[in-house]
Protein backbone atom coordinates (compact mmCIF):
# COMPACT_ATOMS: atom_id res chain seq x y z
CA UNK A 1 0.00 0.00 0.00
CA UNK A 2 1.27 3.78 -0.81
CA UNK A 3 -0.48 6.96 -0.19
CA UNK A 4 -2.49 8.77 -2.85
CA UNK A 5 -0.53 11.69 -1.81
CA UNK A 6 2.88 9.99 -2.85
CA UNK A 7 1.09 8.32 -6.11
CA UNK A 8 0.26 11.59 -7.25
CA UNK A 9 4.01 13.40 -6.83
CA UNK A 10 4.47 15.44 -9.93
CA UNK A 11 0.93 14.64 -11.46
CA UNK A 12 -0.49 18.07 -12.66
CA UNK A 13 -3.84 18.90 -10.83
CA UNK A 14 -6.17 20.96 -10.83
CA UNK A 15 -8.54 20.30 -7.90
CA UNK A 16 -9.03 18.10 -5.01
CA UNK A 17 -11.93 16.89 -3.63
CA UNK A 18 -11.48 14.71 0.01
CA UNK A 19 -7.89 13.80 1.27
CA UNK A 20 -5.27 12.36 -0.79
CA UNK A 21 -3.48 11.16 2.99
CA UNK A 22 -5.21 7.35 1.96
CA UNK A 23 -3.83 4.25 1.15
CA UNK A 24 -4.27 2.83 -2.35
CA UNK A 25 -3.91 -0.80 -2.36
CA UNK A 26 -3.59 -0.84 -6.29
CA UNK A 27 -4.68 1.72 -9.40
CA UNK A 28 -6.62 0.72 -12.34
CA UNK A 29 -8.21 1.94 -15.35
CA UNK A 30 -10.86 -0.84 -15.97
CA UNK A 31 -14.26 -0.21 -13.96
CA UNK A 32 -14.75 -4.20 -13.82
CA UNK A 33 -11.01 -4.75 -12.15
CA UNK A 34 -11.57 -2.45 -9.28
CA UNK A 35 -11.95 -3.64 -5.98
CA UNK A 36 -11.94 -2.43 -2.10
CA UNK A 37 -9.23 0.94 -1.41
CA UNK A 38 -8.56 0.92 -5.49
CA UNK A 39 -8.12 4.21 -7.23
CA UNK A 40 -9.82 4.58 -10.52
CA UNK A 41 -8.40 6.57 -13.15
CA UNK A 42 -10.41 7.77 -15.59
CA UNK A 43 -9.44 7.69 -19.44
CA UNK A 44 -11.11 8.62 -21.97
CA UNK A 45 -10.34 5.64 -24.79
CA UNK A 46 -10.92 5.59 -28.98
CA UNK A 47 -13.99 3.55 -27.56
CA UNK A 48 -15.39 3.83 -24.24
CA UNK A 49 -14.83 6.68 -22.02
CA UNK A 50 -13.82 5.56 -17.82
CA UNK A 51 -15.81 8.89 -16.89
CA UNK A 52 -19.28 6.72 -17.90
CA UNK A 53 -17.99 4.15 -15.29
CA UNK A 54 -17.16 6.35 -12.47
CA UNK A 55 -20.34 5.02 -10.49
CA UNK A 56 -19.37 1.69 -11.14
CA UNK A 57 -16.02 1.90 -10.15
CA UNK A 58 -17.02 3.20 -6.55
CA UNK A 59 -19.40 0.57 -6.23
CA UNK A 60 -16.99 -1.70 -6.38
CA UNK A 61 -14.74 -0.20 -3.78
CA UNK A 62 -12.85 2.72 -5.66
CA UNK A 63 -12.04 5.00 -2.81
CA UNK A 64 -10.13 7.44 -5.47
CA UNK A 65 -11.09 8.64 -8.58
CA UNK A 66 -8.89 10.50 -10.48
CA UNK A 67 -10.38 12.28 -13.64
CA UNK A 68 -10.35 15.10 -15.90
CA UNK A 69 -13.98 16.27 -14.70
CA UNK A 70 -15.15 16.27 -11.47
CA UNK A 71 -18.70 14.65 -11.49
CA UNK A 72 -21.82 15.99 -10.37
CA UNK A 73 -22.64 13.95 -7.72
CA UNK A 74 -19.81 13.16 -5.20
CA UNK A 75 -19.92 10.43 -3.17
CA UNK A 76 -18.71 11.11 0.47
CA UNK A 77 -15.74 9.92 1.51
CA UNK A 78 -14.16 8.88 -1.86
CA UNK A 79 -11.33 11.48 -2.56
CA UNK A 80 -11.78 12.44 -6.21
CA UNK A 81 -8.55 14.35 -7.94
CA UNK A 82 -9.27 16.65 -11.20
CA UNK A 83 -6.58 16.66 -13.82
CA UNK A 84 -5.80 17.97 -17.43
CA UNK A 85 -4.73 14.63 -18.79
CA UNK A 86 -5.91 11.01 -17.00
CA UNK A 87 -3.39 9.31 -19.91
CA UNK A 88 -0.45 11.28 -18.88
CA UNK A 89 -1.45 11.47 -14.69
CA UNK A 90 -1.64 7.17 -14.93
CA UNK A 91 1.78 7.08 -16.26
CA UNK A 92 2.63 9.37 -13.68
CA UNK A 93 0.91 7.60 -11.03
CA UNK A 94 2.21 4.07 -12.19
CA UNK A 95 5.72 5.21 -12.10
CA UNK A 96 5.36 6.22 -8.52
CA UNK A 97 3.29 3.40 -7.49
CA UNK A 98 6.05 0.77 -8.80
CA UNK A 99 8.66 2.83 -7.05
CA UNK A 100 9.98 4.64 -10.20
CA UNK A 101 11.31 1.29 -11.45
CA UNK A 102 12.75 2.44 -14.81
CA UNK A 103 15.92 4.80 -12.93
CA UNK A 104 16.80 1.51 -11.23
CA UNK A 105 17.91 0.13 -14.79
CA UNK A 106 19.25 1.59 -18.17
CA UNK A 107 16.36 1.74 -20.35
CA UNK A 108 16.89 2.31 -24.02
CA UNK A 109 13.55 2.67 -26.04
CA UNK A 110 13.29 1.81 -29.93
CA UNK A 111 11.15 4.28 -31.92
CA UNK A 112 10.37 4.23 -35.85
CA UNK A 113 7.93 2.37 -38.62
CA UNK A 114 10.18 -1.19 -39.11
CA UNK A 115 12.90 -2.18 -37.28
CA UNK A 116 11.93 -1.49 -33.74
CA UNK A 117 11.14 -5.67 -32.74
CA UNK A 118 14.59 -6.59 -34.81
CA UNK A 119 16.83 -4.04 -33.07
CA UNK A 120 14.89 -4.60 -29.20
CA UNK A 121 15.08 -8.04 -29.50
CA UNK A 122 18.14 -8.20 -31.00
CA UNK A 123 19.95 -6.08 -28.06
CA UNK A 124 18.30 -8.11 -25.45
CA UNK A 125 20.05 -11.32 -27.30
CA UNK A 126 23.38 -9.39 -27.80
CA UNK A 127 23.70 -8.68 -23.68
CA UNK A 128 22.23 -11.66 -22.83
CA UNK A 129 25.36 -13.00 -24.64
CA UNK A 130 27.50 -10.62 -22.94
CA UNK A 131 26.50 -12.29 -19.75
CA UNK A 132 24.00 -9.48 -18.39
CA UNK A 133 20.77 -9.92 -16.56
CA UNK A 134 18.28 -7.85 -19.34
CA UNK A 135 14.64 -6.69 -19.97
CA UNK A 136 12.98 -7.08 -23.15
CA UNK A 137 9.19 -5.10 -23.80
CA UNK A 138 8.60 -5.91 -27.29
CA UNK A 139 5.67 -7.13 -29.74
CA UNK A 140 6.67 -10.53 -29.78
CA UNK A 141 7.11 -11.17 -26.37
CA UNK A 142 8.17 -9.52 -23.08
CA UNK A 143 11.25 -10.74 -21.19
CA UNK A 144 11.77 -10.57 -17.58
CA UNK A 145 15.56 -11.96 -17.85
CA UNK A 146 15.14 -15.69 -18.20
CA UNK A 147 11.28 -15.38 -18.03
CA UNK A 148 8.98 -14.97 -20.64
CA UNK A 149 5.56 -13.06 -20.73
CA UNK A 150 3.26 -13.18 -23.85
CA UNK A 151 3.20 -9.49 -25.03
CA UNK A 152 -0.42 -8.03 -26.26
CA UNK A 153 0.59 -4.61 -26.98
CA UNK A 154 3.43 -3.03 -29.11
CA UNK A 155 3.83 -0.50 -25.92
CA UNK A 156 1.43 -1.42 -23.06
CA UNK A 157 -0.13 0.59 -20.90
CA UNK A 158 2.08 2.15 -18.48
CA UNK A 159 0.72 0.09 -15.85
CA UNK A 160 1.86 -2.84 -17.42
CA UNK A 161 5.22 -0.90 -18.15
CA UNK A 162 6.25 -0.10 -14.40
CA UNK A 163 4.77 -3.45 -13.62
CA UNK A 164 7.52 -5.43 -15.25
CA UNK A 165 10.11 -2.87 -14.94
CA UNK A 166 9.29 -3.69 -11.70
CA UNK A 167 9.77 -7.66 -11.75
CA UNK A 168 12.69 -6.87 -13.10
CA UNK A 169 14.19 -4.81 -10.79
CA UNK A 170 13.25 -7.65 -7.95
CA UNK A 171 15.16 -9.48 -10.48
CA UNK A 172 18.32 -7.94 -10.72
CA UNK A 173 17.54 -6.67 -14.48
CA UNK A 174 20.61 -3.74 -15.80
CA UNK A 175 19.33 -3.43 -19.14
CA UNK A 176 16.10 -3.00 -20.62
CA UNK A 177 15.14 -3.11 -24.49
CA UNK A 178 11.92 -1.56 -25.68
CA UNK A 179 9.49 -0.66 -28.32
CA UNK A 180 8.30 2.24 -28.33
CA UNK A 181 5.63 3.25 -30.97
CA UNK A 182 3.47 5.93 -32.07
CA UNK A 183 0.39 4.77 -30.41
CA UNK A 184 2.21 4.64 -27.16
CA UNK A 185 4.04 8.34 -27.09
CA UNK A 186 0.42 9.62 -28.37
CA UNK A 187 -0.90 8.08 -25.26
CA UNK A 188 1.41 9.38 -22.71
CA UNK A 189 2.35 5.33 -21.94
CA UNK A 190 6.09 6.42 -21.76
CA UNK A 191 5.59 9.48 -19.51
CA UNK A 192 7.30 9.42 -16.51
CA UNK A 193 9.89 6.85 -17.62
CA UNK A 194 14.07 7.63 -17.18
CA UNK A 195 15.18 6.31 -20.67
CA UNK A 196 19.20 6.45 -20.93
CA UNK A 197 19.02 6.27 -24.89
CA UNK A 198 16.57 6.41 -27.67
CA UNK A 199 16.81 4.94 -31.44
CA UNK A 200 15.08 5.96 -34.46
CA UNK A 201 15.11 3.42 -37.08
CA UNK A 202 13.14 4.78 -40.35
CA UNK A 203 9.58 6.63 -40.59
CA UNK A 204 7.25 5.58 -43.26
CA UNK A 205 3.89 5.25 -44.24
CA UNK A 206 1.97 3.26 -41.11
CA UNK A 207 -0.96 4.15 -38.84
CA UNK A 208 -2.46 6.89 -40.64
CA UNK A 209 -5.89 5.67 -39.41
CA UNK A 210 -4.83 6.79 -36.33
CA UNK A 211 -2.57 9.37 -37.29
CA UNK A 212 -4.79 12.15 -39.33
CA UNK A 213 -1.22 13.11 -41.42
CA UNK A 214 2.03 11.78 -42.11
CA UNK A 215 3.19 15.02 -40.22
CA UNK A 216 2.03 14.06 -37.25
CA UNK A 217 3.05 10.67 -36.90
CA UNK A 218 6.49 12.19 -37.40
CA UNK A 219 5.61 14.72 -34.55
CA UNK A 220 4.77 11.83 -31.88
CA UNK A 221 7.56 10.00 -32.73
CA UNK A 222 9.43 13.15 -32.56
CA UNK A 223 8.16 14.38 -28.98
CA UNK A 224 9.99 10.96 -27.50
CA UNK A 225 13.29 12.56 -28.49
CA UNK A 226 12.32 15.84 -27.57
CA UNK A 227 11.54 14.42 -23.82
CA UNK A 228 15.02 12.72 -23.95
CA UNK A 229 17.12 14.36 -20.71
CA UNK A 230 20.66 15.80 -20.89
CA UNK A 231 22.21 12.29 -19.83
CA UNK A 232 20.66 10.29 -22.51
CA UNK A 233 21.74 9.58 -25.85
CA UNK A 234 19.86 10.12 -28.83
CA UNK A 235 20.47 7.65 -31.99
CA UNK A 236 19.22 8.13 -35.52
CA UNK A 237 19.38 6.83 -38.91
CA UNK A 238 20.86 9.76 -40.76
CA UNK A 239 19.77 7.88 -44.27
CA UNK A 240 15.93 8.81 -43.09
CA UNK A 241 15.30 12.44 -44.01
CA UNK A 242 13.75 12.49 -41.03
CA UNK A 243 16.10 11.28 -38.62
CA UNK A 244 17.99 14.41 -38.45
CA UNK A 245 14.40 16.08 -37.58
CA UNK A 246 14.21 13.78 -34.60
CA UNK A 247 17.64 15.55 -33.08
CA UNK A 248 16.14 18.96 -33.63
CA UNK A 249 15.00 19.94 -29.69
CA UNK A 250 16.15 17.19 -27.76
CA UNK A 251 18.79 17.82 -25.01
CA UNK A 252 20.55 14.30 -25.00
CA UNK A 253 24.03 14.16 -26.66
CA UNK A 254 23.25 12.85 -30.44
CA UNK A 255 24.85 10.23 -32.81
CA UNK A 256 24.47 9.16 -36.15
CA UNK A 257 24.34 5.62 -38.14
CA UNK A 258 24.24 5.31 -41.50
CA UNK A 259 25.36 3.33 -44.89
CA UNK A 260 24.72 6.08 -47.59
CA UNK A 261 26.38 8.92 -46.41
CA UNK A 262 28.59 10.40 -43.10
CA UNK A 263 28.16 9.40 -39.77
CA UNK A 264 29.09 8.76 -36.58
CA UNK A 265 28.48 4.73 -37.02
CA UNK A 266 28.64 3.84 -40.78
CA UNK A 267 28.66 0.52 -42.45
CA UNK A 268 29.26 -0.86 -46.15
CA UNK A 269 28.21 -4.08 -47.24
CA UNK A 270 30.58 -6.29 -48.82
CA UNK A 271 28.41 -9.70 -49.39
CA UNK A 272 24.79 -10.48 -49.19
CA UNK A 273 23.67 -13.74 -49.55
CA UNK A 274 21.06 -16.16 -47.92
CA UNK A 275 23.55 -17.20 -45.60
CA UNK A 276 23.89 -13.59 -44.14
CA UNK A 277 26.09 -10.52 -44.51
CA UNK A 278 29.42 -9.78 -44.81
CA UNK A 279 29.93 -6.27 -43.39
CA UNK A 280 32.22 -3.58 -42.87
CA UNK A 281 31.23 -1.69 -39.11
CA UNK A 282 33.44 1.40 -39.66
CA UNK A 283 37.06 0.41 -39.73
CA UNK A 284 36.13 -3.61 -39.04
CA UNK A 285 34.45 -6.48 -40.84
CA UNK A 286 31.76 -8.44 -39.58
CA UNK A 287 29.91 -11.08 -40.49
CA UNK A 288 26.16 -12.31 -39.41
CA UNK A 289 23.19 -14.84 -40.32
CA UNK A 290 20.76 -11.52 -40.67
CA UNK A 291 19.45 -11.22 -44.19
CA UNK A 292 19.31 -7.90 -46.65
CA UNK A 293 20.15 -4.32 -46.86
CA UNK A 294 17.04 -3.53 -44.02
CA UNK A 295 19.18 -5.77 -41.60
CA UNK A 296 22.27 -4.12 -42.21
CA UNK A 297 20.50 -0.81 -40.52
CA UNK A 298 19.83 -2.87 -37.98
CA UNK A 299 22.93 -4.36 -37.00
CA UNK A 300 24.52 -0.83 -36.84
CA UNK A 301 22.12 0.39 -34.80
CA UNK A 302 23.27 -2.56 -32.02
CA UNK A 303 26.34 -2.27 -32.48
CA UNK A 304 25.99 1.67 -31.99
CA UNK A 305 23.90 1.28 -28.93
CA UNK A 306 25.79 -1.63 -27.50
CA UNK A 307 28.88 0.95 -27.71
CA UNK A 308 27.23 3.85 -26.34
CA UNK A 309 25.88 1.94 -23.55
CA UNK A 310 29.85 0.78 -22.63
CA UNK A 311 30.84 -2.50 -24.41
CA UNK A 312 34.01 -3.14 -26.11
CA UNK A 313 33.96 -2.94 -29.54
CA UNK A 314 35.89 -6.21 -30.44
CA UNK A 315 33.35 -8.01 -27.68
CA UNK A 316 30.38 -6.36 -29.54
CA UNK A 317 31.40 -7.49 -32.92
CA UNK A 318 31.76 -11.17 -31.62
CA UNK A 319 28.44 -10.86 -30.47
CA UNK A 320 26.76 -10.20 -33.60
CA UNK A 321 28.64 -12.60 -35.57
CA UNK A 322 26.24 -14.91 -33.06
CA UNK A 323 23.08 -13.22 -33.26
CA UNK A 324 20.13 -15.42 -34.36
CA UNK A 325 17.25 -13.86 -36.26
CA UNK A 326 14.29 -12.50 -34.50
CA UNK A 327 10.62 -14.68 -34.52
CA UNK A 328 8.63 -13.43 -37.95
CA UNK A 329 11.42 -11.30 -39.30
CA UNK A 330 13.07 -12.67 -42.23
CA UNK A 331 12.58 -16.52 -41.25
CA UNK A 332 13.13 -18.36 -43.83
CA UNK A 333 13.01 -22.46 -44.56
CA UNK A 334 14.72 -24.83 -47.45
CA UNK A 335 12.27 -27.65 -48.03
CA UNK A 336 13.95 -31.23 -49.47
CA UNK A 337 13.14 -29.98 -53.15
CA UNK A 338 15.30 -27.00 -52.61
CA UNK A 339 11.65 -24.73 -52.50
CA UNK A 340 13.12 -21.29 -50.18
CA UNK A 341 9.52 -20.35 -47.95
CA UNK A 342 10.49 -17.27 -46.22
CA UNK A 343 8.04 -15.44 -43.37
CA UNK A 344 8.42 -11.91 -42.45
CA UNK A 345 6.65 -9.14 -40.32
CA UNK A 346 6.26 -7.06 -43.54
CA UNK A 347 2.91 -5.19 -43.57
CA UNK A 348 3.57 -1.78 -45.00
CA UNK A 349 4.60 -0.44 -47.98
CA UNK A 350 8.02 -0.05 -47.20
CA UNK A 351 8.97 -2.99 -45.72
CA UNK A 352 7.25 -5.07 -48.17
CA UNK A 353 9.65 -2.81 -50.74
CA UNK A 354 12.49 -3.80 -48.55
CA UNK A 355 12.30 -7.28 -48.55
CA UNK A 356 11.37 -8.06 -51.75
CA UNK A 357 14.29 -5.39 -53.13
CA UNK A 358 16.33 -7.67 -50.67
CA UNK A 359 15.17 -11.08 -51.99
CA UNK A 360 16.05 -9.63 -55.38
CA UNK A 361 19.31 -8.48 -54.93
CA UNK A 362 20.16 -12.07 -53.70
CA UNK A 363 18.44 -14.65 -56.61
CA UNK A 364 19.29 -15.26 -59.78
CA UNK A 365 16.45 -14.46 -61.48
CA UNK A 366 16.61 -17.86 -62.68
CA UNK A 367 13.87 -18.85 -60.00
CA UNK A 368 10.24 -17.65 -59.33
CA UNK A 369 9.53 -15.26 -56.29
CA UNK A 370 5.99 -15.84 -55.34
CA UNK A 371 4.23 -13.65 -52.99
CA UNK A 372 1.46 -14.66 -50.64
CA UNK A 373 0.33 -10.88 -48.72
CA UNK A 374 -2.66 -9.30 -47.91
CA UNK A 375 -4.03 -6.28 -45.52
CA UNK A 376 -5.61 -5.83 -42.01
CA UNK A 377 -8.96 -4.78 -41.95
CA UNK A 378 -9.89 -1.96 -39.75
CA UNK A 379 -6.13 -0.16 -40.03
CA UNK A 380 -5.02 2.29 -42.87
CA UNK A 381 -6.81 2.25 -45.61
CA UNK A 382 -4.64 4.52 -48.01
CA UNK A 383 -1.26 2.01 -47.84
CA UNK A 384 -3.64 -1.12 -49.62
CA UNK A 385 -3.41 0.16 -52.95
CA UNK A 386 0.88 1.13 -52.05
CA UNK A 387 1.25 -2.89 -50.78
CA UNK A 388 -1.09 -3.78 -54.25
CA UNK A 389 1.70 -2.27 -56.58
CA UNK A 390 4.76 -2.99 -54.62
CA UNK A 391 3.96 -6.95 -54.62
CA UNK A 392 2.74 -7.03 -58.35
CA UNK A 393 5.76 -4.63 -59.51
CA UNK A 394 8.62 -6.96 -57.63
CA UNK A 395 7.81 -10.26 -57.92
CA UNK A 396 7.52 -12.42 -60.50
CA UNK A 397 3.76 -14.12 -59.36
CA UNK A 398 1.58 -12.89 -56.40
CA UNK A 399 -1.35 -14.41 -54.59
CA UNK A 400 -3.26 -11.94 -52.61
CA UNK A 401 -5.12 -12.85 -49.39
CA UNK A 402 -6.51 -12.01 -45.92
CA UNK A 403 -3.95 -11.27 -43.30
CA UNK A 404 -6.03 -10.10 -40.19
CA UNK A 405 -9.94 -8.77 -41.97
CA UNK A 406 -11.36 -8.32 -38.50
CA UNK A 407 -14.63 -6.73 -38.47
CA UNK A 408 -14.21 -6.04 -42.57
CA UNK A 409 -14.87 -8.00 -45.56
CA UNK A 410 -12.00 -9.55 -46.53
CA UNK A 411 -13.07 -9.46 -50.53
CA UNK A 412 -14.05 -5.55 -49.80
CA UNK A 413 -9.76 -5.30 -48.46
CA UNK A 414 -8.70 -7.38 -51.72
CA UNK A 415 -10.29 -5.25 -54.26
CA UNK A 416 -8.54 -2.37 -52.57
CA UNK A 417 -5.34 -4.00 -52.77
CA UNK A 418 -5.94 -4.71 -56.22
CA UNK A 419 -6.71 -1.31 -57.29
CA UNK A 420 -2.53 -0.74 -56.81
CA UNK A 421 -1.71 -3.57 -59.52
CA UNK A 422 -0.71 -1.60 -62.67
CA UNK A 423 -2.24 -2.76 -66.30
CA UNK A 424 0.94 -4.62 -67.24
CA UNK A 425 1.49 -6.69 -64.02
CA UNK A 426 -1.94 -7.73 -63.83
CA UNK A 427 -1.61 -11.69 -65.63
CA UNK A 428 1.07 -11.75 -62.33
CA UNK A 429 -1.12 -11.76 -60.06
CA UNK A 430 -4.09 -13.96 -58.44
CA UNK A 431 -6.91 -13.42 -55.54
CA UNK A 432 -7.61 -16.09 -52.97
CA UNK A 433 -9.36 -15.36 -49.80
CA UNK A 434 -8.81 -18.20 -47.31
CA UNK A 435 -4.95 -17.57 -46.31
CA UNK A 436 -4.24 -20.96 -46.09
CA UNK A 437 -5.35 -21.85 -49.28
CA UNK A 438 -3.59 -19.14 -50.85
CA UNK A 439 -0.31 -20.29 -49.21
CA UNK A 440 -0.95 -23.78 -50.15
CA UNK A 441 -1.57 -22.31 -53.64
CA UNK A 442 2.14 -20.93 -53.73
CA UNK A 443 3.59 -24.07 -52.61
CA UNK A 444 1.74 -25.82 -55.53
CA UNK A 445 2.82 -23.37 -58.01
CA UNK A 446 6.26 -23.64 -56.67
CA UNK A 447 9.18 -25.17 -58.65
CA UNK A 448 12.66 -26.36 -56.94
CA UNK A 449 15.05 -23.71 -56.60
CA UNK A 450 12.14 -20.53 -56.62
CA UNK A 451 11.03 -18.89 -53.57
CA UNK A 452 7.89 -17.97 -51.82
CA UNK A 453 7.32 -14.74 -49.55
CA UNK A 454 4.55 -15.08 -47.01
CA UNK A 455 4.31 -11.13 -45.26
CA UNK A 456 2.17 -9.74 -43.33
CA UNK A 457 2.01 -11.71 -40.24
CA UNK A 458 5.38 -12.72 -39.17
CA UNK A 459 5.29 -13.67 -35.42
CA UNK A 460 1.05 -13.64 -35.40
CA UNK A 461 -0.33 -16.90 -34.52
CA UNK A 462 -3.34 -16.08 -35.07
CA UNK A 463 -6.43 -14.85 -37.67
CA UNK A 464 -8.73 -12.54 -36.54
CA UNK A 465 -11.75 -12.33 -37.90
CA UNK A 466 -14.94 -10.88 -36.29
CA UNK A 467 -13.28 -10.56 -33.10
CA UNK A 468 -12.50 -14.00 -32.94
CA UNK A 469 -9.23 -14.91 -32.90
CA UNK A 470 -8.00 -18.78 -34.30
CA UNK A 471 -4.81 -20.71 -34.26
CA UNK A 472 -2.83 -19.67 -37.76
CA UNK A 473 0.92 -19.44 -37.89
CA UNK A 474 2.32 -18.97 -41.48
CA UNK A 475 5.71 -20.24 -40.78
CA UNK A 476 4.28 -23.73 -39.25
CA UNK A 477 1.59 -24.09 -42.14
CA UNK A 478 4.05 -23.41 -44.81
CA UNK A 479 6.58 -26.22 -43.18
CA UNK A 480 3.69 -28.66 -43.22
CA UNK A 481 2.41 -27.96 -46.84
CA UNK A 482 5.43 -28.48 -48.34
CA UNK A 483 6.26 -31.68 -46.23
CA UNK A 484 2.88 -32.93 -48.18
CA UNK A 485 3.78 -31.29 -51.30
CA UNK A 486 7.42 -33.63 -51.20
CA UNK A 487 5.49 -37.16 -50.31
Amino acid sequence: MIALKDILYKATINAVVGSTNIDVVAINFDSRKIENNHAFVAIRGLVADGHDYIDKAISGGATSVICENLPDNLVEGVTYVEVDNTSRALAIMASNFYGNPSENLRLVGVTGTNGKTTVSSLLYQLFKKAGYKVGLLSTVKIMVDEVEYKATHTTPDSLTINRYLSEMNAEGVEFCFMEVSSHGIHQFRTEGLHFEGGIFTNLSHDHLDYHSTFAEYRDVKKKFFDELSSRAFALVNADDKNGLVMLQNTKAKTYTYALKQYADYKTQILENQFGGLLLKVNDSEVWTRLIGNFNAYNVLAIYATAELLGLEKVEVLRLISDLESVSGRFQYIISDEKITAIVDYAHTPDALKNVLETINSIRTKNEELITVVGCGGDRDRTKRPKMGHIASALSTKVIFTSDNPRSEKPEDILSEIEAGVEPQNFKKTLTISDRKQAIKTACQMAQPNDIILIAGKGHETYQEVNGVRSDFDDLKIVKELLKQLQK
